[in-house]
């Protein structure tokens, strides 16, 4: 498996990947734009990249192996994360590689704005000596707002409260018992911090909803004199709104490290500005941090690529070791479940409904069972190009939705997975599946309300036929003189004498002579051919 390092990350890294002898590493000597990264990928089933290297639609539209992108930090805005979800790739990062980092480096903006020290150290190298010019104010005793409390804005809080500062803290996810926990005041909403705070940091990732919340309108809900620090991401701030205000003096000042365009242009009006400090993006620049990073995005691409186990992806769900293996016995039973179900019902369904029951619903995570059940309807429904990553975008793409329920309701088997396809209200079809014996050996065993036991794998016949004496050997007969052999048989009937089904488990597909026979046969109805 070839795995494409296209950004310098810790060799340490990189020698994790490259003492597994089922992968082939390459390594790039330097980053490549679009079109000459084109060829490079075609035959690489994982990326592996920082912020510089884009991962683009066409990057990855060009690369048909490619199952993950593992990217050595914490934001993903160079990856195109919807068209690797519909092309089915895992994009993952490493979100506490550097937050202590990132963290340190919001520390130390703030003491450069509060002292001036960069500043300072220009005048000096300048030859002068203007210490009144450089008068500065004190942290301790000080409000700092923070937006965003993830791991970075954690490890601001606890250092700004050790330096003395009082901290408020706004985050949509943040509880006033995590607030507490960490030395920080709960504010309910953005406002509670732009008016309360004498430094403000910001900590969280570009969305339709954070994109240029720093505008003109909160910098007026600011006190005089607020002083802003972003190693975020530099489209939350509307630069020229931040301009205006230091021109007017309601921001003293401003330590940014992002920017919404980067490399930030050479004549761009942030660097003539006075009371702006700025840094090139240094957030995760530390040894200790891209080390880590490193061997975290490694040993994730490793895991993912070798056993199934997904750590920090950002478009598929955490499935760590342990969960996984507690969830891999059901797997082949959702999908086959889901397949069995496209192949028998009637047109028009667009809803799965699936529910856990027994000890399936004490599972830590029932996600990869859906999605299997999922992706196995999918697929015998002739939808193309579905994995276990696009699979919920691409169902949602052509109408189908999926709900899900654990059920305390009493059940006949000590495992229970069940799923039912739906027309609008209206039921179609439903069947549903445990283990017989140990997790090993899953069983279908209940398909239209009647007890069955169908195995998960294999060509089956599906029939129902009247119910009387002779109608098995009958079959028997009929499959024998085409050279059908029979591996299984399950048959229920509701009424002696009455209607009865009949699945049957074949070694090898029925010839189409077989079909027309039977279909001629009064004996039988509703002849189907299912490939689990």
């Amino acid at each position: 498996m070839k795995i494409v390092v296209c950004d310098p990350v810790s060799p340490k890294g990189v020698a994790l990947l490259q003492q597994r002898p089922e992968f082939q590493v390459a390594v790039l000597p330097k980053r490549l734009a679009e079109a000459e990264l084109l060829p490079v990928v075609a035959d690489a089933v994982a990326l592996v990249v920082r912020s510089e290297t884009k991962v683009t639609r066409k990057v990855i539209e060009a690369a048909p192996k490619l199952r993950v992108v593992g990217r050595a930090g914490v934001g993903v805005d160079n990856v195109d994360v919807e068209a690797a979800t519909r092309q089915g790739v895992v994009v993952m990062n490493t979100p506490g590689g550097n937050s202590v980092t990132t963290a340190e480096l919001s520390l130390a903006m703030l003491l450069s704005l509060a002292r001036k020290v960069p500043q300072a150290h220009a005048s000096m190298v300048a030859g002068k000596w203007d210490r009144k010019l450089f008068q500065g104010t004190e942290l301790a005793g000080k409000t700092l707002g923070i937006l965003g409390m993830g791991r970075i804005g954690t490890e601001v809080a606890r250092r700004a409260a050790a330096l003395g500062m009082r901290v408020i803290a706004y985050d949509p996810y943040l509880t006033e018992d995590r607030a507490k926990a960490v030395g920080a005041s709960f504010a309910d909403g953005v406002d509670q911090v732009y008016t309360a705070a004498d430094f403000i940091t910001v900590h969280m990732p570009v969305t339709p909803e954070t994109k240029h919340m720093l505008n003109a309108a909160a910098f007026a809900k600011m006190k005089p004199g607020v002083r802003i620090v972003n190693c975020a991401r530099g489209e939350i701030i509307a630069e020229a709104d931040l301009l205006a205000a230091m021109e007017s003096g309601k921001v003293a000042g401003a330590a940014l490290d992002v920017y919404a365009v980067e490399p930030l242009a050479a004549d761009h009006p942030y660097r003539k500005h006075p009371n702006l400090i700025l840094t090139p993006h240094l957030g995760a620049s530390t040894a200790e941090a891209q080390e880590k990073c490193g061997i975290e995005v490694a040993e994730g691409i490793a895991a993912y690529l070798l056993t199934g186990e997904v750590r920090n992806a950002v478009n598929l769900p955490y499935l760590d070791a342990k969960t996984y293996e507690q969830v891999k016995p059901y797997l082949p039973l959702g999908e086959a479940l889901g397949r069995l179900l496209a192949q028998l019902a009637p047109p028009g369904g667009d809803r799965l409904y699936i529910t856990y029951g027994g000890h399936a619903r004490k599972l830590p995570n029932t996600d990869p069972v859906t999605r299997a059940a999922l992706r196995g309807f999918l697929t015998a429904s002739n939808v193309k190009d579905v994995n276990n990553v696009n699979v919920r975008s691409v169902a949602q793409s052509i109408g189908l939705s999926v709900e899900e329920k654990k059920s305390d309701e009493p059940v006949t088997f000590n495992e229970w997975v069940h799923v039912q396809v739906f027309a609008g209200d209206r039921k179609l079809i439903s069947a549903g599946g445990t283990f017989f014996g140990s997790p090993n050996n899953p069983r279908i065993v209940r398909l239209f309300s009647t007890p069955v036991e169908i195995p998960v794998s294999g060509t089956l016949l599906l029939l129902n036929n009247k119910d009387r004496p002779g109608i098995v050997g009958h079959l028997g007969t009929l499959l024998g003189r085409h050279k059908v052999n029979i591996a299984s048989m399950s048959l229920a009937r509701d009424t002696a004498g009455g209607l009865a089904l009949t699945v049957l488990n074949l070694d090898s597909a029925p010839p189409p002579a077989v079909l027309d026979e039977l279909q001629k046969d009064h004996d039988f109805s509703n002849v189907k051919v299912v490939r689990l």
